[in-house]
């Protein structure tokens, strides 16, 4: 008996298609779109519109499945030998210098170049005049008349016969210009290529696409891709020159060390692509964006002038504003602007220049890049003086100046991608504000120092605080609150950084989804080598009681750690077995010699609560100091291999100044410190 058709073809049958267009209905589903130029072409289908889910089931259940690296291309030829139709249908072939009709006679599927002849009548567009019907008869001639299909583009047809071929051209095309890379053939064969190389990197494509992906951060993406790119071909380049010659000259060993250079260079640029592909390590990348903000100086007069901006000004506000701020004793030489708009005003600063805000709510549509030493302040309290961001942005405070200062202010973030405020160089202190977030919260980048005082941050989506390594952050008496996660402090993203200065100081740190504290780091092989050992000293928690409150906080970190290759939590390795057992010995007898006031447990819990707040700031400490310690011996480590036995002792003592003391850390989901690998 004949084999049903549907049982031999079940993976391609027509209904598993219906996404992407049938040849059993009739009539095109896909739009059709008119092409740019002087040039009567014909319409072509519109096909690279696509969402984000059509491209993914496309690659993932009918192109590439879970095929390797290196099987890539016969994957997508199998692909096309089953939609694509081999002849009958046009094109037009485009290139970066003309533009030309085409008809398809047949099709190469293993070298996926499609077999064309000119059309009639003829037409072609091109820069110049040049590609006349012989010229580009003379270049199908050389080509033996084969062309990338990636660069043909199908002439709209209405019969819905060719739906099938313009897909499929469609995410080839999308493939070879978005997703493949020369160097994908040399990955490791043991991985899933599309759960590897091609799912992060079509994620990335649609995040850019949908202003998910700060603009910076585009810019640093698509250069290190060039940057990779020339360097693959240079290090291709060398390796095929010594290949080819098998003689043991000293020209082909000087070959042998550039190519070994060039092949770390080129690693060391895909790491750092692949963490902004991965879109859980993408803001651990940081980039430098603030080379256009330059200062203006002083004015050429040397005058410094205070900007004010008045909601409505009225006699009784003028009059509280020359009482206030405005005192002739302390303002006789300054001179005085009045402003509608809070960005104006800024945008009008010189060094040294002071802004007032009277109280209103003011919207404002631009980025507040602030590259001189000005003072930004709200006459009032926070919640009357509100500066509120309204269209979309990459983020909402620039600052570079070398001491910046901003109090008493709300302010309001919408539609947003960065964070509400960002220091990238100099001092900025923040005093007595309120921030309502909507990404990450506040970013001090490398080399950046930022002092927060009294002021209160909520409702990042992100870290309220990001602290970057070379940076310093003093935070005194905040409220960081219903965040993913309170505080990050990324350290050691590369060994040419110094750790990052932290002070905190009597801040309460509560209800956000993640961690209070989270340090982000590599994994030091090291580490992976003494995973063991670490775990036999730890061993000890086992037999110590551990209190409800705190064996959540243990138990997260513990398994976060085992996820990322049994590295176990080293905040812990600090306490002795024996002074744990003895401090619980003493809490469960402080207990039973109790009396059953209700006073004396309310006092009891007091105490308990104290002493847990002050284990989690040591906790944090110890931890951050430790891991800064780690780094100094790996240096020191490296520099020994290289030959430099003595090291500056400045170098070396790059230890993370920490001081943390008074914080209260409350019903935050994971605990209070957690260690992130990478």
């Amino acid at each position: 008996p004949e084999v049903p058709r549907e049982d031999a073809e079940s993976d391609w049958s027509a209904d598993s298609w219906s996404d992407y267009g049938s040849r059993d209905k009739p009539g095109t589903t896909l739009g059709r779109t008119v092409p740019d130029g002087n040039v009567l072409f014909p319409d072509i289908f519109h096909t690279d519109h696509l969402l984000f889910y059509e491209r993914f089931r496309a690659y993932q259940d009918y192109i590439l499945a879970d095929c390797k690296a290196s099987e890539v291309k016969r994957f997508i030829a199998e692909y096309l030998e089953k939609v694509l139709e081999p002849s009958g249908w046009q094109a037009i072939w485009r290139t970066d210098v003309f533009e030309v009709l085409v008809g398809v006679v047949d099709v190469n599927f293993q070298a996926l170049k499609a077999v064309v002849q000119l059309s009639e009548p003829f037409l072609c567009e091109s820069q110049d005049s040049s590609f006349t019907l012989e010229c580009m008869q003379e270049l199908l001639e050389l080509k033996e008349h084969q062309i990338l299909l990636q660069e043909l583009w199908v002439v709209y047809d209405e019969s819905g016969e060719f739906d099938q071929t313009a897909l499929a051209i469609e995410h080839i095309r999308f493939f070879y210009r978005c997703i493949w890379r020369t160097w994908d053939e040399e990955e490791e064969d043991e991985f899933d290529y599309f759960v590897r190389c091609v799912e992060p990197r079509l994620r990335l494509h649609y995040d850019i696409l949908e202003n998910r992906v700060p603009s910076g951060l585009v810019v640093d993406y698509q250069n290190l891709l060039s940057q990779c790119e020339e360097l693959y071909e240079k290090f291709l380049n060398v390796r095929n020159s010594i290949s080819s010659n098998d003689s043991d000259s000293e020209a082909e060993n000087v070959s042998m060390v550039e190519g070994l250079k060039l092949y770390d260079k080129v690693e060391h640029l895909k790491q750092k692509l692949k963490l902004i592909e991965n879109p859980l390590l993408r803001y651990v990348f940081g980039y430098q964006k603030y080379g256009s903000l330059q200062a203006k100086g002083m004015r050429p007069t040397g005058a410094k002038v205070i900007h004010v901006v008045p909601w409505t000004m009225t006699a009784s506000l003028l009059h509280l504003l020359a009482r206030d701020k405005l005192r002739p004793e302390s303002c006789e030489d300054v001179e005085i602007q009045f402003h509608r708009d809070p960005l104006a005003a800024v945008n009008a600063c010189y060094e040294g220049d002071r802004v007032i805000i009277c109280p209103g709510h003011y919207f404002v549509d631009g980025v507040f890049s602030i590259a001189d030493s000005v003072e930004l302040e709200g006459y009032g309290l926070p919640d009357d003086v509100v500066i509120e961001k309204q269209g979309k942005g990459d983020n909402f405070f620039d600052c570079t100046g070398a001491n910046i200062k901003i109090s008493n202010l709300k302010l309001v973030q919408h539609d947003a991608v960065e964070g509400i405020l960002n220091v990238h160089h100099g001092k900025t202190t923040l005093e007595n504000c309120v921030l309502q977030c909507e990404t990450t919260g506040i970013t001090v980048r490398t080399s950046a120092e930022l002092l927060m005082r009294n002021s209160d941050l909520y409702g990042a989506k992100g870290a309220g605080v990001e602290i970057y390594p070379g940076s310093g952050c003093t935070l005194l008496h905040n409220g960081i609150h219903h965040c993913k996660e309170g505080i990050l402090v990324k350290n050691f993203l590369d060994e040419d950084y110094e750790v990052p200065k932290i002070t905190m100081v009597n801040n309460m740190i509560h209800n956000n989804e993640g961690y209070g504290v989270v340090l982000v780091r590599p994994a030091i092989p090291s580490e992976m080598k003494d995973a063991s050992a670490q775990e036999t000293k730890v061993g000890w928690v086992d037999s110590v009681k551990i209190e409800e409150n705190e064996f959540q906080d243990f138990l997260m970190m513990w398994l976060l750690c085992m996820t990322v290759g049994d590295i176990l939590f080293p905040a812990l390795g600090n306490t002795q077995p024996t002074q744990a057992g003895d401090e619980t010995a003493c809490a469960e007898g402080s207990r039973q010699e109790l009396p059953g006031c209700v006073t004396d447990e309310l006092e009891l819990y007091k105490r308990a609560e104290t002493s847990e707040q002050t284990e989690n700031n040591s906790e944090i400490a110890n931890v951050l100091g430790a891991t800064s310690a780690k780094k100094s011996q790996t240096h020191k480590k490296r520099l020994s291999e290289l030959g430099f036995t003595e090291a500056d002792d400045n170098l070396m003592s790059q230890e993370m100044f920490v001081s943390v003391e008074g914080n209260q850390f409350k019903w935050n989901g994971k605990g209070s410190f957690g260690i992130f690998f990478f």
